[in-house]
C-alpha cells in the first residue's frame, strides 16, 4: 500500500466501477450487478433477523475485535442508543457492536439482545469486577410501524438470533433484516402519491491492501436516484401509474401556487423517515478521524436521495475502522471513496428490494412501465 498514492486509489476505484471483490448472495435479485459487500472488510460480521409476521426485522454488525466508530448525524430526528459515545468528546474509543432495527423507538429495546449475546461471548470492557465484561452496543432505528401490525416489533430475542446468524459472508440485500420494512418516496403520501419498497444495499471494494465497504438501509421521504445518471429508480409514483412524480419538482410547483401549497401539505413527521448508512475500512483511524469520514460518506447518500435531511429525517452515517491495517492513507481519500460506495449501496437498496402490499419495488414497477 505504501506505493499507492491518492490519484492511484481514485483511478483504481473509477476503473473498477461495477466490479465486485466477492460474489453476491444467491438470495439477491437476479440481474443486480456484483459490487462487493460490506463484509469485504476483514473483521466484520453481519447477521439479519427478518420477522415473517409483518415487514420488520433487525440487523446486527459485530466485530472480531473492538472497532473504532464515528458518526455523522444530519437528520433532525435520529432514533439511537449510546450514539453519544461515538462523539469525539467521549472517552470511549471503541465499541463492540451496532444494532439496526425497525419499529422506530420501540426497536431500541432490541439492543439488549446483542448485549446479552456479547456478554456470553465474554466480549466487552473489563469493568474491574471478576467475571464481568461490559459490551458497548450502539443502536439505531428506522420507522416501519405503519406496515402491518405495529405491535409486532424486533426485541432482544430477535436481536440475539441475528447475532447467532452473523457471518462474514456477503450480506443478504433487499428485504432482509432492517430492510424488511424499508420504504421510500413518501413525502407526498398525504396527497395520494404512493411510495415504493426499498431495503438493505451493500457495496465494497479492495484498493491494494485497503478495503472499504458500505451498507445502507433506505427509508426516506425522498426519491432514490441512480447517482450516475440522475434517473429516478424508486420514489413517488404518478397516480396514472405511468412513472414518477419527481418529488422535488412537485414541491416547487406546489409552492408556486400558494393556495395549493396550503391545501396540499407534505408528509414529513418526525421519526418517520431515516436512512442509515455505514461505511467501514480496515485502515487504522481514530474516532475523530472517522467522524470526518462519516461526514464525507454522507455526501454519497445526498447524491442519491432527494429530498434528503428533512426536518423529519433521522439520517445517520456511521464510519467504522477495524484497525487492522497500520499504514498511512489520507483521510480524504478514504472519505471520498466511501461516499461513492454509499451511493452505489443506495442504488442496490432499491434494485434488490421486493414488493410488499401497497409498496411496489423497482423490479416490478419499472417492468410494468415497459
Amino acid at each position: 500500500m505504501t506505493d499507492m498514492n491518492r490519484r492511484e486509489l481514485i483511478c483504481t476505484m473509477a476503473g473498477a466501477a461495477g466490479a465486485g471483490m466477492m460474489g453476491i448472495s444467491s438470495r439477491q435479485a437476479e440481474g443486480a450487478p456484483a459490487q462487493g459487500s460490506f463484509t469485504d472488510v476483514p473483521g466484520i460480521k453481519v447477521g439479519h433477523f427478518t420477522d415473517n409476521r409483518r415487514p420488520t426485522g433487525c440487523t446486527v454488525i459485530l466485530f472480531e475485535k473492538e472497532a473504532s466508530v464515528g458518526v455523522d448525524y444530519d437528520g433532525s430526528a435520529p432514533g439511537d442508543l449510546l450514539g453519544v459515545m461515538l462523539q469525539p468528546a467521549s472517552p470511549v474509543n471503541t465499541v463492540h457492536g451496532i444494532l439496526l432495527a425497525g419499529a422506530g423507538p420501540f426497536g431500541l429495546a432490541a439492543v439488549q439482545g446483542v448485549t446479552r449475546y456479547l456478554e456470553q461471548q465474554k466480549t466487552g470492557f473489563d469493568w474491574g469486577v471478576p467475571n464481568l465484561r461490559i459490551p458497548i452496543v450502539v443502536g439505531a432505528v428506522i420507522d416501519d410501524l405503519s406496515l402491518g401490525d405495529g405491535r409486532i416489533r424486533p426485541g432482544p430475542e430477535e436481536a440475539y438470533k441475528a447475532c447467532q446468524a452473523a457471518s462474514s459472508s456477503p450480506v443478504a440485500e433487499g428485504n432482509f433484516g432492517i430492510g424488511a420494512g424499508a420504504t421510500v418516496g413518501k413525502m407526498l403520501l398525504s396527497q395520494g402519491i404512493g411510495g415504493m419498497k426499498a431495503g438493505v444495499g451493500c457495496a465494497g471494494h479492495r484498493f491494494g491492501e485497503v478495503v472499504i465497504g458500505a451498507m445502507v438501509v433506505a427509508n426516506s421521504v425522498g426519491d432514490i436516484r441512480d447517482w450516475r445518471t440522475s434517473k429516478i429508480l424508486a420514489g413517488g409514483r404518478r397516480s396514472d401509474g405511468k412513472g414518477f412524480v419527481d418529488i422535488a419538482v412537485h414541491l416547487g410547483q406546489t409552492l408556486t401556487n400558494r393556495r395549493s401549497a396550503i391545501s396540499s401539505p407534505s408528509f414529513d413527521p418526525a421519526f418517520r423517515s431515516t436512512t442509515l448508512a455505514l461505511v467501514a475500512t480496515n485502515v487504522d483511524f481514530n474516532k475523530t478521524e472517522l467522524t470526518k469520514i462519516a461526514m464525507m460518506a454522507s455526501t454519497g447518500a445526498a447524491r442519491a436521495i432527494n429530498p434528503y435531511h428533512t426536518t423529519g429525517d433521522g439520517d445517520s452515517t456511521f464510519a467504522i475502522s477495524t484497525n487492522r491495517l497500520k499504514t498511512r492513507v489520507p483521510l480524504s481519500v478514504v472519505g471520498a471513496l466511501a461516499a461513492e460506495l454509499v451511493s452505489e449501496a443506495l442504488k442496490r437498496s432499491v434494485l434488490t428490494a421486493a414488493s410488499i402490499e401497497g409498496w411496489p419495488a423497482y423490479r416490478d414497477y419499472t417492468a410494468k412501465l415497459g
